[in-house]
């Protein structure tokens, strides 16, 4: 009953959001139509990808939860590429970034720990994340330092070479995590939760696929949609872009995650949840960040990778507290309210600025 209706919103705020995009109806009406149907249209391309995972097995299932869940936010950042927004293309990056280090796995920290005392994933894992956390700080750090010495035309290329250099690092650490060292890095606790839960997909491969290739392209739809409507809804409300693109995008954008990782952590299967919300972030400053990058060079003009003070400062605490709380290979509710407060804390300056 409660799929069916799930489904039946699902359709229904797709359908009004077209007819509000197409029907040329007020800004503001659009956004609200469209932010709901993309939350609708994530949480379905998370159950849909939670589907895939059950039969591709637990390290590729938690990678294509954490790539299908930013497929939303890679979307959207290409169009607001496309339209020339690289500041808010920016801040959605910096908030995809620390909304999943800090609210995705803040949420599932708590909810889970509420559930289970103490939930305990793999050290090791643990362990590579920080190191690949503080990589992605120091990328992002070195364009902004070396900024104000360089030409536009210096930057740009520092850019791009950053951007590629993180890609190829990228390549290595799924080979590393997915091959050469699968068995080291597996989850044993999370695999044994997801046995005891096998009985709960009910959808067949083929079906899996098909539904997560449905919400991707519906995910496509709404969030150019919504592109299209941040400029007016930004000045009539007097918010920054900041703001806009750090926290109400990506909020949006990762509602995906949101669904998959807090379902997986109240079975739990912290070590999945984990893989998900930190998984997603590296994703971002690891992949999508430089491929935006390249995608602004080939579309003629190069956003280059150098964040703002503000940006930087937010992707920087929010890495060390996710290190701090994640590093020892378990969790307890009470990190999770810390995970928040920081986010919040966050959002209010962001807000103000």
């Amino acid at each position: 009953m409660k799929q069916k209706l799930f489904y039946v919103i699902l359709i229904a705020s797709f359908a009004l959001s077209a007819v509000a995009h197409y029907s040329h109806m007020s800004k503001t009406l659009q956004f609200v139509l469209c932010c709901i149907a993309v939350v609708f249209a994530a949480g379905f391309m998370g159950k849909a990808t939670e589907s895939v995972a059950h039969y591709a097995g637990e390290r590729i299932g938690g990678f294509l939860n954490a790539t299908f869940g930013n497929a939303a936010e890679l979307i959207i950042a290409i169009f607001l590429v496309k339209d020339g927004l690289y500041d808010m293309v920016k801040a959605s990056i910096t908030g995809s970034i620390i909304g999943n280090m800090l609210l995705v796995l803040g949420l599932s920290v708590l909810l889970g720990g509420l559930k289970f005392k103490v939930q305990k994933f793999n050290v090791m894992l643990a362990g590579y994340n920080a190191s690949l956390m503080l990589l992605a700080v120091v990328a992002l750090f070195i364009p902004a330092l070396f900024a104000k010495s360089f030409t536009t035309k210096e930057t740009d290329t520092l850019s791009l070479i950053v951007a590629v250099i993180l890609i190829v690092a990228y390549a290595l650490w799924l080979l590393f995590s997915m091959i050469t060292h699968k068995e080291e890095l597996a989850d044993v606790a999370a695999v044994q939760a997801e046995e005891a839960h096998a009985h709960e997909i009910n959808w067949s491969k083929g079906k899996s696929v098909l539904f997560l290739v449905i919400a991707t392209v519906m995910v496509a739809f709404i969030s150019e949609w919504l592109v299209g409507t941040l400029e007016e809804f930004t000045h009539k409300f007097g918010l920054s872009e900041l703001f806009v693109g750090a926290f109400l995008i990506a909020i949006i954008g990762n509602a995906a995650e949101h669904s998959a990782a807090v379902f997986l952590a109240l079975k739990n299967k912290i070590g999945a949840a984990v893989e998900i919300a930190i998984g997603s972030s590296l994703q971002i400053a690891l992949f999508v960040a430089p491929v935006l990058v390249l995608v602004s060079y080939f579309m003629g003009n190069t956003m280059n990778i150098v964040f703002t003070v503000y940006e930087l400062a937010a992707i920087g605490v929010s890495a060390v507290i996710a290190k701090s709380i994640s590093q020892d290979g378990s969790t307890s509710w009470y990190e999770g309210v810390l995970l928040l407060v920081v986010y919040v804390i966050l959002g209010i300056a962001f807000y103000l600025v």
